[in-house]
């Protein structure tokens, strides 16, 4: 399928934010300082007004995970379900205001709560700094949610690019640990360390997320460590059954949809819950900007609403069980 009208005009505006400086003599890339400073100014996005948004931390080993809530309703409305929410950019790039408007969005669309994660990057904190950031707060929500304001039993894990593959991470982490949780939403994630299949050659370069560049990307948090750990490459862990039931959303034009789409098929081989859904003619990024994107709102919205079914089953088993619903 042709690429769409949008995406042509935002593969423009990126190729302008991913160009070196004029000082950059010999260099073809930008640094990961040049590209750092300016991801807050390539996409600028309207932030709704909500009831209660506030920053805090989530104790980890040696030290503490920065988080934002978002909060729909008043604080004394009552416990309500949350979604634990982990950016993208490649492990390397981005933070936990790169993603504060559609955490906003979500928390408003869902009624939930949603727990926006700054969790540690490379070079500077390789691999497995952000699993063990990631895990840290899902555990924390999922054993204290009186601490969050969240319904016992009622969380879910959620994230895009390399955020997906620590939202993947996070929900095996939690069937082997013994935390449940209700779903796993995987915006076009990295599932795997392989970079060879047919859509990382067919989209390599000139449709966002350049093939170079992710590599480079991965080389800097992977660091020495074993590519085929389930933590690096989901896709490669032994066994998926009993992990959360799954929503995958992936971009026709973009080098990670094959893995991400093996991903929803190795699930639903392995008897999990799982829908998979891909948007033709868009690019990597799309989801996370609804102001460019016509895709991106109903890929939006389809996550919102598979997000709302999760939770009200859970809602509903949790009353015939006796316990307070929402």
């Amino acid at each position: 399928m042709p690429l769409h009208p949008q995406t042509v005009s935002f593969l423009k505006v990126l190729a302008a934010w991913t160009a070196p400086p004029p000082d950059a003599g010999d260099r073809t890339e930008p640094t990961i300082e040049e590209m750092r400073s300016r991801l807050d100014e390539a996409f600028p996005a309207v932030r709704r007004e909500l009831p209660q948004v506030r920053d805090l931390t989530v104790r980890r080993p040696g030290g503490s995970v920065p988080v934002r809530l978002y909060r729909p309703a008043p604080p004394g409305r009552g416990p309500l379900p949350a979604v634990v929410y982990l950016h993208g950019g490649g492990w390397v790039l981005g933070g936990v205001d790169n993603v504060d408007a559609a955490c906003r969005d979500l928390a408003a669309a869902t009624g939930c709560v949603v727990l926006n994660v700054g969790y540690r990057l490379a070079p500077e904190h390789p691999f497995p700094a952000a699993v063990d950031d990631a895990w840290a707060v899902v555990a924390s929500v999922a054993r204290e949610p009186e601490r969050y304001g969240v319904l016992p039993g009622a969380v879910a894990v959620a994230g895009d690019s390399a955020g997906g593959n620590l939202a993947a991470v996070a929900a095996l982490l939690a069937r082997d640990r013994g935390v449940p949780l209700v779903h796993q939403l995987l915006v076009y994630p990295v599932t795997d360390t392989a970079m060879d299949t047919p859509s990382w050659r067919r989209y390599a370069s000139g449709y966002g997320l350049d093939a170079g560049t992710l590599a480079r990307f991965m080389r800097l948090y992977r660091g020495g460590a074993d590519p085929s750990d389930f933590r690096l490459a989901p896709l490669r862990a032994p066994d998926l059954a009993g992990v959360a039931p799954a929503t995958v959303i992936t971009a026709e034009c973009d080098i990670l949809r094959d893995e991400a789409e093996a991903y929803a098929r190795r699930l639903a081989a392995s008897g999990v819950p799982v829908e998979l859904r891909r948007y033709d003619g868009v690019v990597h990024a799309f989801f996370l900007l609804p102001e460019i994107f016509d895709a991106g709102v109903r890929a939006m919205d389809f996550a919102v609403r598979r997000l709302r079914a999760a939770f009200d089953a859970r809602t509903r088993e949790g009353t015939c069980h006796g316990q307070r619903a929402v």
